[in-house]
């Protein structure tokens, strides 16, 4: 027993904020609403956004309403036609009161109301291998902390990059099924026609090529965590099977009679808004419910950019050898700052290598091209890029072009461009939003 003074166990804050409803008052989404407490509300026609319009005058990612003490904030992230307030077109303006605002042909009625919201913040910068200093991601681990002793079923969304998957570990690592299996399934990385056999396990014969029987990830995972990496991608008529699993706690191989019973706790995650997809029909709202008992969203980085030097300080500090925070430029500090980060943290990690590569250019692909040449060059002056990251963007690079060539071959069309890559067309999709080629058709 120590014989020193007892150490003090900080506080939480709770910290209010008033809820905000945003609603679609004209155009043709009319209707549609969305409430918020302290959390911004994205506006536009792309899937993850929290208001999604089908309006053609609408951009993808047309505008941000973000909740401040100054009043809502109002920007305009990347639209054509603009944000239209009182007859005036703004940019990025705090607007205090109710208003209205006109985003194409649609109208968004803003209105503050009276119901507010707490919300714990916990003294902590780091939860497992996540980080973080800003208030969302205080308020995320204190979230993340309360429910890891339980044992609900959680959901985690957020965009791309946002570290979810380590979300989901570090959870797995707090639970009391931290010494059990944690398995990992990539919903969107397996063809359809293979995902039950993959989760639930086939017996001999059950199909053409069965020649033995197969444990599946839910059997593997019994007593610990399955984490179901872009559960929105799962297809709409495998829902039912794995809603049935997580209410009997049971599973049958894929041409078995028998029931296993399992013991497996879920996590699971997606960059989909999936109140949207249920919305849309793309979903079952009977598995949105049970998988959302626990409900966490890991913010975008450029949510809390305060916490952009931690980050850093943190990805140099991985580097062999280690670098420091004064290693960095001031102007590639402005650069970084300056930028939107549409990658997130997965974004920046990938800046900070090639940081030590290429210093003057973090922000590009790092691969130097020479004029004369189609082959990319993997020296730039005295600096020699590792074979690890020249290994890794050489792949982007040919994803990025192989998947320019079968689109163009099958017109765009996702699914026969997905047969012709014989790949699974949710993979197919998830390559193309990696590399900003769209939703597809």
């Amino acid at each position: 027993m120590s014989d020193g003074p007892t150490r003090a166990r900080p506080v939480p804050t709770v910290v209010r904020y008033a809820k905000t409803r945003v609603s679609v008052t004209r155009g043709p989404n009319v209707g549609i609403s969305h409430e918020s407490a302290g959390l911004p509300i994205r506006v536009g026609t792309a899937p993850d956004n929290e208001i999604v319009l089908t309006d053609d005058t609408v951009s993808r990612r047309h505008a941000e309403l973000e909740p401040t003490p100054l009043g809502m904030r109002v920007r305009d992230v990347a639209s054509t036609n603009g944000i239209m307030l009182g007859g005036l077109r703004i940019r990025d303006a705090f607007v205090s009161g109710d208003f209205q605002v006109a985003l194409g042909e649609t109208w968004l009625a803003v209105n503050w109301l009276e119901e507010t919201v707490g919300r714990i913040q916990v003294a902590l910068d780091r939860y497992g291998d996540v980080l973080g200093k800003a208030p969302r991601m205080r308020e995320l681990f204190g979230d993340l902390d309360r429910i890891a002793a339980t044992d609900v079923t959680l959901l985690i969304e957020g965009e791309t990059g946002t570290g979810k998957d380590l979300v989901a570990e570090a959870v797995h690592s707090d639970s009391p099924r931290s010494g059990e299996p944690f398995v990992v399934f990539d919903c969107g990385a397996v063809a359809a026609t293979v995902i039950e056999s993959e989760l639930f396990g086939h017996e001999r014969g059950a199909f053409t090529g069965a020649q033995g029987t197969h444990i599946g990830l839910f059997e593997q995972a019994n007593g610990g965590t399955l984490f179901l990496d872009e559960i929105g991608e799962l297809p709409l008529e495998l829902q039912p099977k794995l809603l049935r699993v997580l209410e009997k706690r049971e599973i049958r191989r894929v041409g078995g009679r028998n029931t296993i019973a399992v013991d497996v706790r879920i996590i699971a995650a997606t960059n989909r808004n999936l109140r949207t997809e249920v919305q849309k029909g793309a979903f079952r709202q009977d598995l949105y419910f049970r998988l959302a008992q626990g409900h966490v969203l890991v913010p975008a980085l450029r949510d809390r950019m305060e916490d952009l030097e931690q980050l850093v300080e943190h990805f140099l500090a991985q580097e062999r050898p280690p670098k420091q925070l004064s290693d960095v430029p001031p102007d590639v500090w402005e650069m970084f700052r300056a930028h939107r980060w549409p990658g997130n943290v997965r974004e920046l990690r990938n800046a900070v290598q090639r940081l030590t590569i290429t210093p003057t250019r973090p922000l590009t692909t790092g691969v130097v091209t020479d004029a004369n040449s189609a082959s990319p060059t993997w020296v730039d002056g005295d600096s020699v890029m590792s074979l690890r990251l020249a290994r890794r963007q050489a792949g982007d690079d040919f994803e990025r072009a192989y998947l320019d060539q079968v689109l163009a071959r099958s017109e765009g069309n996702v699914t026969r461009a997905a047969a012709l890559a014989e790949v699974s067309r949710q993979m197919m999709q998830k390559l193309m939003r990696k590399h900003g080629l769209g939703e597809g058709r």
